[in-house]
């Protein structure tokens, strides 16, 4: 009998079938990845993405769709991770929007709510490239809408979607050049396909225990030369507050980097950037709202990883730590992407004790140590360290954790603890921030 509408427990159901089939292709899509970086986590972004916004559902029992797309939407927008990451939460945002307030749709509704999908997330990146999730989603949305056109029956229509969308993914190396040279389909646009897929999976009744990877793998890329410059850094966050100034952080971040991606509203903005200063974005950021969900990968390292070089050195040839003052999980992981040895927790409101930052310095492998306080009130503390260890402490009297940042990208893994110093000394001069706290 065939499926005719749409409902908000029909649509969880299909989506956990997306989440399981991308779930177990997942290292197939991180391989393809070229584009727009060769970094290798199109695949883990896009899943992580997908992660969030069923997570948000699954305990859901409603049969609303309309609330069911809105709860998804706003899961996948909380915890997009990456490029791919974001522009998939654009396209259930989409989604949402082309639902708008029905407690169910059918065929035409749903390519309606295809189609918006698609639109948004075009219209959410800056600068829309061919050849990429964008052109498969728009391929499959017009696939949908096609079939709706003479059919009811909603399987039949979202396979329409999944042919036109594998049609698509197939003429990515025609429509991007990069692709054609490194030999391989579009990592998010395969993303994409198979996030359809696993929807038909579980609408047609396939249990999830019975999904298993196809046979057929795609050819792996070639070398992609790196810039001279290097990658960059992958910067994402949400800034937080009340009326925030949309546009004006779009055309600040843009100014500042690559693969800008800027979307949300007054309350709630995520950003994701392509930089490589990532403290200047980090800062002007910190001046607009709060900042929630910090990332920053360092995508030259990451291009290596992938191509099978070693960037970490064994710690017996380690001649240099560094040993910084945070709080919270968000900035630890972003400072130990740059390097850092050894994160205290520590700031504005709870200052670590001098035994917290010393028992830092002593465990760190290295008889030379560079010490990040990150905040004024600690700088004191870690003065006292410095005078109390037994290794080589210099102390880069960083006043807020942009500064540190700075600091540690002036950090040079070559050069001794003095040249370091100075370096990064120096590199605080170039980050000004301020801070607004509230009495208690």
């Amino acid at each position: 009998m065939p499926i005719t509408e749409c409902d908000g427990q029909l649509f969880k159901e299909a989506l956990l079938g997306s989440l399981a089939w991308l779930t177990i292709n997942r290292d197939e899509v991180d391989a393809l990845n070229v584009f727009p970086v060769p970094d290798g986590d199109t695949g883990t972004n896009m899943l992580l993405t997908l992660q969030s916004a069923v997570e948000d559902i699954r305990g859901l029992d409603e049969p609303d769709l309309s609330a069911m797309a809105r709860r998804a939407s706003h899961g996948a927008l909380m915890g997009a991770r990456g490029n791919s990451g974001v522009i998939l939460s654009q396209i259930f945002r989409g989604f949402s929007v082309g639902i708008g307030s029905r407690a169910s749709v059918d065929a035409r509704g749903l390519a309606r709510a295809f189609r918006e999908g698609a639109d948004v997330a075009y219209r959410a990146v800056i600068r829309p490239t061919e050849g990429t999730m964008l052109t498969v989603a728009r391929e499959a949305a017009a696939g949908a809408e096609a079939k709706a056109a003479q059919t009811n029956d909603l399987t039949e229509v979202v396979r329409a979607a999944c042919e036109a969308a594998a049609t698509a993914v197939e003429r990515t190396p025609e429509q991007l050049p990069i692709l054609k040279q490194a030999g391989v389909i579009d990592a998010g646009g395969f993303g994409l396909q198979l996030i359809l897929e696993g929807f038909l999976k579980r609408m047609l009744g396939e249990g999830l225990a019975t999904f298993e990877r196809p046979a057929t793998q795609h050819a792996r890329p070639k070398q992609v030369q790196a810039p001279s410059e290097g990658w960059g850094y992958c910067t994402e966050f949400i800034i937080n507050g009340e009326k925030l100034p949309v546009d004006d952080v779009r055309n600040e971040i843009q100014r500042q980097g690559d693969s800008a991606l800027v979307v949300g509203d007054d309350s709630a903005i995520k950003v994701h950037v392509h930089t490589h200063e990532p403290a200047v974005v980090i800062g002007y950021a910190s001046s607009v709202g709060r900042l929630t969900r910090l990332k920053v990968d360092d995508m030259s390292s990451q291009h290596h990883r992938l191509q099978g070089e070693s960037v970490r050195r064994p710690a017996s040839t380690k001649h240099l730590a560094v040993v910084a003052v945070a709080s919270g999980d968000g900035f630890r992981r972003i400072l130990e992407s740059l390097g850092v040895d050894s994160v205290v927790s520590g700031g504005q409101s709870m200052n670590p004790s001098t035994e917290d930052i010393l028992a830092a310095v002593e465990s760190v492998p290295s008889n030379d140590v560079l010490l990040l306080p990150n905040n004024g009130n600690v700088t004191m503390t870690a003065q006292q360290v410095a005078e109390l260890s037994k290794k080589r402490v210099r102390v880069v009297p960083s006043r807020s954790l942009p500064q540190g940042i700075a600091a540690l990208f002036a950090f040079d893994f070559s050069a001794n603890l003095e040249a370091n110093a100075n370096a990064m000394s120096h590199a605080l001069g170039q980050v000004q921030t301020i801070e607004v706290t509230r009495a208690v």
